[in-house]
């Protein structure tokens, strides 16, 4: 096991270096630039080229890309032209907000999807199957922002049981040393502080982890339905062993090979995908902050955030691969 997660790594490096060769040269070829953004339509040619040499954005571009990469290995992703703080700051500040809300929407997805999927595939035909065949393809297709609007008009508008938009009540006075403030909550032993950081993330959870549950539900019944006819289920079942153990080891451990393919599919998407949920709940969070920074054509920001991301991607996957070999041996021998 340890030889397969050894050659899983070192898989990784060519892939980031790749990824950091093409992320530099995609923010280089957006139309516009830094300067012309931080100062304005009605800049001068000479105040703009100012900036450019403020910035070193005026040297050529593998030179650009070297320093770039030197600031990484240092830990400095740069500073932002928009708000003038460290790009590295600025991630600490926004991405535990999106990390725990993609987390919620997870949790929801994983938590509901999966279970519904199995039953679904083992009453085949029934009027549950239907139901959750109809609720996926409901699910895929509705757009998050309406999602959310409708949300937050039932829940907090009409029945006013959750709160519409933030982390948090600005009431509180919380200390937020983790930045996760349902972890702060539980860390500080503030129970009301825990409660309402919970609350909040309810509604926007649900709307950002609805697309993944419907395709959880989906891939789960189709992967369960497959293993359910296969020879060694039905040889299983003529030798008399309890459902439980059917169930648990011979049909469930087969068929979350996809299952656990889409749900590392769905965790990097989420973290990338909450742009519009957390405009729609004033979420303060990663996607807003660097939606906002695309409109600014903030390149550190753009570069270190996309960066990041990605690099919890391929974590995420690599965390996949460790999980098929633990789950088939047949995985790490191949």
């Amino acid at each position: 096991m340890l030889r397969f997660v050894v050659r899983r790594l070192a898989l990784l490096v060519p892939i980031l270096l790749g990824l950091s060769i093409l992320l530099f040269l995609w923010v280089r070829a957006l139309p516009g630039g830094p300067a012309e953004a931080l100062l304005g339509e009605r800049a001068t040619p000479e105040a703009v080229e100012r900036v450019r040499r403020l910035y070193g954005l005026d040297r050529p571009w593998y030179e650009q890309y070297f320093t770039w990469v030197g600031n990484l290995l240092r830990g400095d992703l740069g500073v932002s032209t928009r708000t003038q703080h460290p790009v590295l700051e600025e991630l600490l500040r926004t991405f535990p907000a999106t990390m725990e809300l993609a987390l919620t929407a997870m949790i929801f997805a994983v938590g509901v999807g999966i279970p519904l999927g199995y039953f679904a595939a083992r009453r085949h035909g029934s009027w549950l199957d239907h139901l959750s065949v109809a609720g996926s393809l409901f699910g895929i297709t509705i757009p998050v922002f309406f999602l959310g609007y409708m949300l937050k008009f039932v829940f907090a508008e009409k029945l006013g049981i959750l709160p519409t938009d933030g982390r948090q009540d600005p009431l509180l006075d919380v200390v937020h040393p983790t930045g996760f403030y349902v972890l702060d909550g539980l860390v500080s032993g503030n129970l009301e502080a825990f409660a309402d950081a919970f609350q909040h993330l309810i509604l926007p959870g649900i709307a950002l982890g609805t697309i993944p549950l419907a395709i959880v539900v989906r891939i789960t019944r189709a992967s369960v339905l497959d293993v359910l006819h296969e020879d060694y289920v039905r040889t299983a079942e003529a030798k008399g062993l309890k459902p439980a153990t059917i169930r648990g080891r011979h049909v469930l451990r087969n068929a979350m090979l996809p299952i656990i393919t889409i749900i590392g599919l769905q965790v990097g998407l989420l973290l990338g995908g909450a742009v519009l949920t957390e405009t729609v709940f004033a979420f303060p969070g990663f996607g807003k902050f660097i939606a906002d920074s695309i409109m600014a054509r903030d390149y550190a920001v753009l570069q270190g955030f996309i960066l990041f991301t990605a690099v919890v991607f391929v974590l995420v996957n690599l965390l996949v691969d460790i999980a098929y070999g633990l789950i088939d041996p047949r995985v790490r021998v191949a």
